[in-house]
């Protein structure tokens, strides 16, 4: 009887799960960028805002209003070649208390020779005992490049709240010319508040970010250094293997936020989407 009883419960919880996808690719047509082939499904949507000059923006928006437990997500994306390519969110992304599996997130970006692509979704906030697991798998041409963005926020701290437990991984794969260049697993889970306290973890910061920049060189780390002096948290940048990443690390997401967006306002020297200022 309880194993019958235990078997109904996790179909019904598995039933109400809530899952999405987008899958599209966007290729030239007479020298701008247009949306080619697209799919959606579930509760994932993409929009595009009017064409900005020669590049194309697109804006994604989770009609579930969150993220819960054992939910699914996956992008794909797909640059043709010489086109120029801006992601971001509609909003910041929320993941709540897990009381079964980890939600999943899986993230895809191609992008052919020539072609620019910016991923830069806004924050994802981590409720206290949310549990998520996420991959980002990225495959570049040689002449492609590559903006990327992502942070996340450990508790709702304009209210007050912090993560105290949960499970939160990352992993993150970043090949070019066909050649992985880039490999990073990240796992932290139990007592998530207490590690973040750690000197040698967060100490005691409650948002952290990472930039990615292709290409990237010293000459690129050289100019963000710059606005050290700027900076409201820490902020530690490197170049190998042809690009620059950047680590974020703050008591306050805001002040990471506007740390992040100063680094990318250097790095590329172009205006971020019009959705990161309001």
């Amino acid at each position: 009887m309880r194993t019958g009883t235990t078997s109904a419960t996790s179909a019904i919880f598995a039933a109400n799960r809530a899952q999405g996808s987008v899958i599209f690719d966007v290729h030239q047509v007479e020298g701008l960028t247009r949306r080619h082939h697209l799919h959606e499904s579930g509760s994932l949507r993409v929009r595009f805002p009017s064409p900005e000059a020669d590049g194309l923006s697109a804006v994604f928006v989770n009609t579930a209003g969150g993220v819960a437990g054992g939910d699914r997500f996956g992008i794909e994306i797909a640059a043709g070649e010489g086109t120029r390519l801006s992601v971001t969110t509609a909003a910041a992304e929320k993941i709540y208390r897990a009381e079964g599996p980890a939600a999943q997130l899986d993230i895809s970006l191609k992008a052919a020779a020539g072609a620019q692509i910016a991923w830069l979704p806004q924050e994802t906030i981590l409720f206290d005992r949310a549990r998520v697991s996420r991959h980002i798998d990225i495959d570049l041409a040689d002449s492609a490049s590559l903006l990327l963005c992502e942070i996340v926020v450990f508790g709702r701290t304009a209210m007050g709240e912090r993560m105290l437990s949960g499970e939160f991984t990352d992993r993150w794969r970043l090949s070019r010319g066909g050649r992985l260049v880039f490999a990073e697993n990240i796992r932290l889970d139990g007592d998530i508040g207490e590690k973040l306290g750690r000197a040698a973890v967060a100490r005691g910061g409650v948002a952290i970010g990472t930039a990615l920049i292709v290409p990237g060189d010293e000459a690129l780390v050289e100019r963000i250094r710059e606005l050290t002096t700027s900076f409201g948290g820490e902020v530690g940048i490197s170049s190998w293997n042809g690009f620059a990443m950047a680590r974020f690390c703050a008591q306050d997401a805001g002040k990471l936020r506007a740390d992040m967006m100063a680094v990318l306002g250097r790095a590329s020297g172009q205006a971020l989407p019009r959705l990161w200022l309001n």
